[in-house]
């Protein structure tokens, strides 16, 4: 029988509600789970079992034709711990039901189409866990900072994200938002330990500091985009992050609810069980 750790359920301690204030939002609390570090660890693990099962069971209802998978969406400012969330909790599970996409800036192609067509193409297929490693919000974050687009069509794209977004659930997709939550203290630390370290220079990028001056900019940005898309069929979950395994644990345990609702089995079979047991023996 599972162990848990959790006090109570991070599901309703993290997930978005109505008069959300990123402001008042800490970054380092552990909401739900009262033990350290060397616990989390060992939940961790534990629930890495659970989640590996659960996402062997959706792959497998996949290749049987059942409309079911689910989509994780991570944003976060720099060094907030995206990549940890793959590494640890993603990579857990079997990659051939895995579809990860990393968005970049927009090409040329893609620029002249619209914000999300590029976005729909990589939606998981049936039986698909999905991952978005920054994703359509991009362009409300930092299109809405860097001026990218006019005020206008940023207020055009948030209603275009939810109608998105729910032709997403309507056809069996559940979707998980999750906001990494780091204080700008913390990420200067993890910014310096980057040029201290000469395995990790090739992780810093000069241009990480140019956003840094921007900081009070994105946390508005932020701040819209949870007042205007934080819905009941795609939440958005705000999760502390400045301890990375704390995030890991809760981003893993949002994830294991998410495949739960999908209330999933083991498909079935078409064909006799003993019968093939003995042609086989035979064989």
């Amino acid at each position: 029988m599972r162990e848990t750790f959790w006090t109570a359920d991070p599901i309703d301690l993290l997930r978005v509600g109505d008069g959300f204030v990123l402001a008042d939002s800490p970054t380092d609390a552990r909401p739900g789970f009262d033990r350290g570090k060397k616990h989390g660890a060992y939940a961790l693990d534990e629930g890495a079992a659970v989640l590996r099962e659960l996402q062997e069971k959706l792959f497998a209802a996949g290749t049987v034709g059942e409309r079911k998978q689910v989509l994780l969406v991570l944003q976060a400012m720099d060094t907030a711990g995206k990549g940890g969330i793959v590494s640890h909790v993603i990579r857990a599970v079997d990659p051939n039901g895995v579809h990860y996409v990393a968005f970049k800036a927009p090409n040329q192609v893609e620029l002249a189409h619209d914000f999300l067509w590029r976005v729909a193409k990589q939606v998981p297929a049936a039986g698909e866990f999905g991952v978005f490693d920054r994703s359509h919000y991009e362009d409300v974050l930092i299109a809405r900072v860097r001026e990218l687009a006019p005020p206008e069509e940023i207020e055009r794209r948030y209603g275009a994200i939810n109608t998105f977004e729910r032709g997403l659930v309507d056809t069996g997709t559940v979707v998980v938002k999750v906001m990494l939550h780091i204080s700008k203290d913390e990420q200067k630390r993890r910014l310096s330990s980057r040029l201290e370290r000469e395995d990790k220079h090739w992780k810093y990028n000069p241009a990480d500091v140019d956003e840094r001056m921007r900081w009070d900019d994105y946390q508005d940005a932020f701040q819209r985009v949870f007042d205007r898309t934080s819905t009941d069929w795609a939440p958005w979950y705000v999760i502390p992050a400045d301890r990375k395994w704390y995030a890991r644990l809760a981003v893993q345990h949002i994830l294991i609810h998410a495949l739960e609702s999908l209330n999933l089995d083991w498909p079935g079979v078409d064909y006799d069980i003993e019968a093939e047991k003995k042609r086989l023996a035979a064989s």
